[in-house]
């Protein structure tokens, strides 16, 4: 009996890690442009998964300015009008995972896994990976990129904003 037990245990890692491996995975990569403005603040992003049907699915990443004393930040989140609209303002802040602060300009990369949190079990479907971003003193923009979940294969897509965003990728390995 001990003989079984030592070798499930050593085997175990490798199961793990077999399991961690055939998980799906969904990489995003998001710009945010250089502006050349007199006043120039970072802006507010939302990152969401929405159904083909226009409810949200997954709130993956929030930023905003947390050091304004007084949670003086949350006050414009509002701003991200699509984001708020449709699951913002049912949320309460902070959310782990989800919410950090503002980023400078460059580009970002963030990376999630099905079965784990915040894009957890995603169900089958048709969906939309949507950002927007808003900024003080600035505009607003919204981009939008269509997948399919499961993926049956590798699947990759890009779209660039005019104002507020530079480019915004996906890529989805099954």
């Amino acid at each position: 009996m001990r003989s079984l037990i030592k070798k499930i245990l050593c085997l175990s890692p490798l199961l793990l890690g077999a399991m961690q491996a055939t998980a799906q995975q969904l990489d995003i990569s998001v710009e945010i442009p250089r502006l050349q403005v007199a006043e120039y603040h970072r802006p507010y992003l939302a990152i969401w998964v929405e159904k083909e049907s226009g409810g949200v699915a997954a709130n993956l990443a929030v930023w905003y300015d947390i050091k304004l004393k007084d949670d003086k930040g949350l006050e414009w989140l509002k701003d991200m009008r699509q984001w708020w609209r449709r699951t913002g303002r049912d949320l309460a802040f902070p959310i782990d995972g989800v919410t950090g602060a503002t980023r400078a300009p460059g580009k970002h990369s963030l990376q999630f896994v099905q079965g784990r949190e915040p894009l957890g079990q995603l169900p089958e479907g048709n969906y939309r990976l949507m950002v927007e971003a808003a900024r003080e003193v600035g505009g607003r923009e919204v981009l939008q990129l269509p997948f399919s979940w499961p993926p049956e294969s590798e699947q990759q897509s890009s779209v660039s904003g005019s104002s507020e965003l530079g480019e915004f990728s996906f890529q989805i390995k099954p």
